[in-house]
């Protein structure tokens, strides 16, 4: 783990952090102009350099130039990809059930989302660096990412990302036209999601929209017309369980993002968002059933989907919210969670094929 530069302990506890925000006692300018920006010592550095060249794994066997670009996709860390990926996987399938579409339309609309999650993350990521080059050099786990490192000029970035936008866009005219229409309007919520960490502590709301897309998206791709009852409960419920993994993924970097002006809903419920939590997860289980009934799933989708609201909520029960390393294990755990949700689904899907439902 990264050496945490010298910050006064009673300023940076999640308790008075937590409190200092919730409770208006302390203005944020205030808060913030009593903590010194942070500065990083050769030994930091050079810890954070090690930590990125291991954390690089198969792509260091690409030509050296064209890691940095790699990484700006992150493609060295697929957990974001598979989040992404996910929901379109519910959609896709909860659509081919309710149509009973072929084996090889709804295996075909998988393939093709699968690589459009890889590439839509990525020029996510990278919009995500080009806009906060100036805020991850104040960051211990993200100043060594391509651009705020210098390692990638900004034009260039910005031609990379060019790239990847071309690149979807040729994934989705290999879709049927309503998923073109429809991906289209999901644009201005990626490009537009850093600069909400700027202007409220909500980012992660705006960046559920995103990673909820798949959801409507999958109904179209099969070839099923967009059922609202369903695709819209659908979409809530990874909407709320997003803002959940989000949360706790934004809390191993809330002692940076304070001096560092950065905002989230790890330092807008502080001490709170454990209760907050819980009680989201409630509502996301029932967004979940009620998209389940108005599609007639089968007994698969509530059985996978009960044990995977039972395991979030132990997640959210056992992580420790001060600690990077249970941070990030317990956002990493909802890759698996969301795989359960979906294996349910798929179970459902396989007894119509063959007839039992």
């Amino acid at each position: 783990m990264l050496r945490i530069p010298h910050i006064p302990v009673r300023l940076v506890s999640s308790r008075s952090i937590g409190y200092s925000i919730r409770s208006r006692s302390f203005s944020t300018s205030i808060l913030l102009s009593n903590i010194t920006k942070p500065q990083f010592s050769s030994e930091d550095l050079e810890t954070a350099r090690v930590t990125r060249l291991a954390g690089l794994k198969w792509l260091t066997k690409l030509p050296e130039k064209w890691i940095p670009y790699a990484e700006l996709m992150r493609l060295e860390k697929p957990a974001g990809s598979l989040l992404l990926l996910i929901p379109s996987l519910w959609g896709i399938t909860m659509a081919a059930y309710s149509t009973t579409a072929s084996l090889t339309t709804t295996l075909s609309a998988m393939g093709l989302f699968s690589v459009g999650a890889i590439i839509m993350r990525g020029a996510g990521c990278t919009i995500n660096d080009i806009l906060d080059r100036n805020l991850d050099n104040q960051v211990a786990r993200t100043m060594e990412r391509p651009i705020t490192s210098g390692r990638v000029k900004v034009p260039q970035a910005v031609g990379w990302l060019g790239i990847q936008c071309f690149a979807g866009l040729g994934v989705l005219l290999s879709l049927p036209a309503e998923c073109f229409y429809l991906g289209a309007l999901s644009l201005p919520f990626i490009a537009t999601y850093p600069l909400f960490k700027r202007f409220t502590y909500y980012p992660q709301a705006w960046l559920s929209i995103c990673y909820s897309w798949g959801c409507l998206l999958g109904f179209p791709a099969v070839g099923a017309p967009l059922n609202l009852l369903v695709a819209v409960p659908l979409f809530i419920s990874n909407w709320i369980w997003c803002v959940t993994y989000d949360t706790i993924y934004a809390h191993q970097d809330k002692l940076y993002d304070i001096h560092a002006g950065i905002k989230s809903t790890a330092l807008a419920w502080g001490e709170n968002t454990k209760p907050i939590l819980r009680k989201l997860t409630y509502a996301q289980a029932g967004c979940y059933y009620f998209a389940g009934i108005m599609n007639s799933m089968g007994p698969g989708f509530y059985i996978s989907g009960t044990y995977a609201l039972w395991r979030l909520y132990n997640i959210i029960r056992d992580v420790d919210l001060d600690d990077q390393k249970s941070c990030w294990k317990a956002f990493t755990s909802n890759i698996t969670t969301g795989f359960i949700f979906w294996y349910g689904m798929v179970f459902d899907y396989l007894l119509v094929l063959l007839g039992f439902l």
